[in-house]
């Protein structure tokens, strides 16, 4: 078994001549709870896509778990951006989480027991097996993603790719999720993808800052050069202050407030 999760070797990757990714190498041991972080249209969906085997580099090596990524997909486990689109199909809670249990051989919606009690245990697992019969369309923000980080984890994986797991969620559900995330980081590699730095909770262990390049930084924390290499403002970047409010407040390195100068 490969001690290392996620492995980026040069890897570029450009769409209509357009580069999205270039020359971005990227190490992740297993165990990791890592937020990878940047500005919209940074390249962190075409990193998750990659990552997921869904898309081809352009140049470069890319290992998930040891292995091509469309080798490792079975033991990945996918949580994607939730957006409005289909939120009012007729399906039930239980029936989205066994979508996670579809292989090849599945018959659906004929699932067997084993099936069944699988789902309702990523459920219970997510804090949401009491919404079991519910329909999807009638859950609040955080329900709906509950469920479906509870269909991610129908795969039984070894590593959990989620792409803006709390957007759209009230500043109480983000909190709670970040809890269950962090739960589950004790036996799971974990990857947040999120522009909002924010998401740094005190379970996160790691930080990737993506914007068209990649830079690891093995501490759960944002540093004025990664903050200015992920935001950049113009060929000569941009002056500007961190301020942390409230509590933690450690994904900031220690600081002396300074007058903003012109």
């Amino acid at each position: 078994m490969s001690a290392v999760a996620i492995e980026l070797e040069g890897v570029s990757c450009s769409f209509g001549g357009t580069p999205a990714l270039e020359n971005a190498t990227l190490s992740v041991p297993r165990g990791e709870y890592m937020a990878v972080l940047g500005p919209n249209g940074g390249g962190k969906t075409t990193l998750l896509r990659l990552l997921l085997g869904l898309i081809k580099p352009d140049a470069g090596v890319i290992r998930v778990l040891g292995l091509d990524p469309s080798e490792a997909a079975p033991r990945v486990g996918y949580m994607p951006q939730i957006t409005a689109t289909g939120r009012a199909f007729p399906i039930s809670v239980l029936d989205t989480v066994l979508m996670g249990r579809l292989t090849p051989r599945s018959r659906w919606p004929f699932w067997p027991r084993t099936d069944r009690d699988k789902a309702m245990a990523c459920l219970d697992k997510a804090g949401a097996a009491h919404l079991a019969g519910r329909s999807l369309s009638g859950l609040s923000g955080g329900q709906r993603q509950r469920v479906f980080i509870a269909r991610a984890l129908a795969c039984d994986p070894e590593l959990l790719l989620l792409d803006e797991p709390t957007a759209s969620v009230d500043p109480e559900g983000r909190a709670s999720i970040q809890e269950l995330l962090g739960e589950l980081a004790k036996t799971l590699t974990v990857v947040l993808v999120s522009h909002d730095v924010s998401v740094i909770s005190r379970h996160v262990t790691s930080v990737a800052c993506v914007n068209r390049t990649v830079h690891f930084h093995p501490r759960p924390e944002i540093t004025p050069e990664m903050f200015g290499m992920m935001y950049q403002c113009g060929p000569h970047g941009c002056q500007f202050e961190m301020v942390a409010h409230g509590l933690p407040q450690r994904l900031l390195d220690p600081h002396p407030i300074n007058e903003v100068k012109p």
